[in-house]
């Protein structure tokens, strides 16, 4: 012990240190600057984009997060080279395993982006009826991961934000209001205005139906085997889609069947004219099990 003791240079040392202090308090300062102007910068973007209407989510991710760490990450880098650290190497360093970590979690950035999208764009909010990915839900929750809906089912499904980004999206609370389509089909012997008479009477007694917009029925098509009549109703809200597209059916069925008028079932009619004589007996043959002639 008493010769490690004497082996240290005591005057060096004391040089060395009084040398690196202002250093470290050169470096300590810049990073006080630096906080300070995080937090400065982040209370003046948070205010002007708070102004500007955008989600709180949103806001949180850029200031919170990216401008907050951009900003420290660039202090520390001003501040190691205060000490003397090579920060040419560190970066170069830093920077082969942010690409390694950016390919392994590509799915992650590539959600991650489209939730800013999300945000930004505004194709829903929280609260808005959608349907996508064949699923129809109420947004729960957007994260910057992935968009949370509640079914009518009553299930909670996550979707991927990359999903919804790439995918066809129907909103269907934007424009409040929305109509209802309910596909019925008669018989083609029977009165298309008979039908259209008994439809808006038996949907017009359903609660959640408006009466202005007043229901309404059109022909779709001619089908193969009916005559396929469209009923349009109006409602307040798209969380009544699902009850109310039902009991339309319902109330379409019972009413139908009470008038009489019928719906028939898919069928094939089959008309032969003009059979020689050769065919039908050939045909009775096979009935009655005698050889082919």
């Amino acid at each position: 012990m008493q010769k490690l003791l004497d082996s240290i240079d005591v005057s060096q040392l004391m040089t060395q240190v009084i040398a690196f202090v202002p250093k470290l308090v050169a470096a300590l300062v810049i990073l006080v600057i630096f906080w300070v102007l995080a937090r400065v910068l982040g209370r003046v973007l948070r205010r002007f984009m708070a102004g500007a209407g955008m989600e709180k989510a949103l806001i949180g991710l850029l200031v919170d997060n990216i401008l907050y760490y951009g900003v420290m990450i660039f202090g520390l880098v001003m501040a190691a080279a205060q000490l003397g650290i090579n920060v040419g190497a560190a970066l170069a360093g830093l920077g082969v395993v942010g690409l390694a970590l950016a390919f392994a979690a590509q799915d992650s950035v590539a959600n991650v982006i489209s939730g800013i999208i999300i945000f930004w764009d505004k194709p829903f909010v929280v609260g808005d009826w959608i349907k996508v990915e064949e699923q129809f839900g109420c947004v729960n929750n957007i994260t910057l991961r992935s968009t949370r809906i509640r079914t009518p089912r009553n299930t909670y499904v996550v979707i991927p934000n990359k999903s919804i980004i790439d995918a066809v999206l129907e909103n269907l609370s934007q424009h409040g209001e929305l109509r209802v389509d309910v596909t019925v089909g008669i018989a083609y012997k029977e009165d298309i205005l008979a039908a259209r008479r008994v439809l808006l009477e038996a949907v017009s007694g359903i609660d959640t139906v408006k009466s202005n917009p007043a229901p309404d029925v059109v022909v779709e098509e001619l089908g193969d085997s009916s005559v396929n009549l469209q009923v349009r109703v109006w409602i307040d809200a798209a969380k009544d889609r699902q009850g109310t597209y039902f009991k339309a059916i319902e109330a379409a069925k019972l009413a139908l069947d009470e008038a009489g008028i019928e719906i028939p079932f898919p069928h094939l009619q089959l008309f032969v004219d003009d059979v020689e004589d050769r065919v039908w007996d050939k045909a009775a043959a096979l009935r009655s099990g005698a050889p082919r002639g």
